[in-house]
């Protein structure tokens, strides 16, 4: 006879299983738990969603930087700048014209060489600052392809170069010579020529290139 008396509806386990109450708490204990770790997330969305957004920084109010014009490839460019920052630095990072090399950074090596108002000047130990309504020169304005400067046409002729890391400070240190006082020989042009070195030892072409630009002028 059927015990009319026990509850059917009691959670009588299956053998070696959960009883359905103990799995119903289990999932709610798991849902309380996901949404305790993801409201401080939405509580940090809807906190920054209020906030009025900071506008950035202006340039020209940056902290420690100085306002700098003057010249370059015949384009005038306003910048501003950390006071320690040399020409170099700001030719090749703030302006991107990389032609200009980083050798030595001390002087010593000319890859780095421009022209100021016409005169050659090794940028790594120049103060961008200094040159304050300047005319600058990099070698990405000495000439371009189709019209090339008489000095950059001779150096491919003659293969005045071997790495070519060296080659656009010699160019623009020969482009200087043509208007400074040297004398007719190799040897005028080698000592006139001494600030900038060839680590591949390609002297002897250079040499030639910048000779073939003097002759012709």
């Amino acid at each position: 006879m059927p015990d009319h008396g026990k509850n059917h509806g009691s959670e009588v386990p299956p053998p070696g299983g959960p009883t359905r109450r103990a799995f119903l708490r289990q999932i709610g204990a798991t849902a309380t738990a996901a949404a305790a770790t993801i409201a401080p997330f939405a509580r940090a969305a809807d906190q920054d969603a209020k906030e009025p957004k900071v506008p950035p920084a202006d340039p020209a109010k940056i902290e420690g930087t100085v306002p700098v014009s003057f010249r370059v490839n015949g384009q005038k460019r306003d910048l501003q700048l950390d006071p320690r920052t040399t020409l170099l630095d700001c030719l090749r990072e703030e302006l991107s014209l990389t032609g200009t090399k980083k050798g030595c950074d001390h002087g010593q090596c000319g890859a780095c060489t421009v022209h100021i108002n016409g005169r050659r000047v090794n940028s790594c130990l120049s103060l961008a600052v200094l040159f304050e309504g300047d005319e600058i020169t990099t070698i990405e304005g000495l000439g371009q392809p189709g019209h090339l400067h008489p000095v950059q046409a001779s150096f491919l002729a003659c293969d005045g170069y071997q790495c070519g890391y060296c080659t656009s400070g010699q160019m623009m240190s020969a482009a200087a010579l043509l208007k400074e006082p040297c004398g007719p020989l190799d040897e005028d042009v080698k000592e006139s020529m001494s600030g900038n070195i060839c680590r591949c030892g390609a002297y002897s072409n250079i040499v030639e290139a910048i000779q073939k630009v003097r002759q012709n002028a």
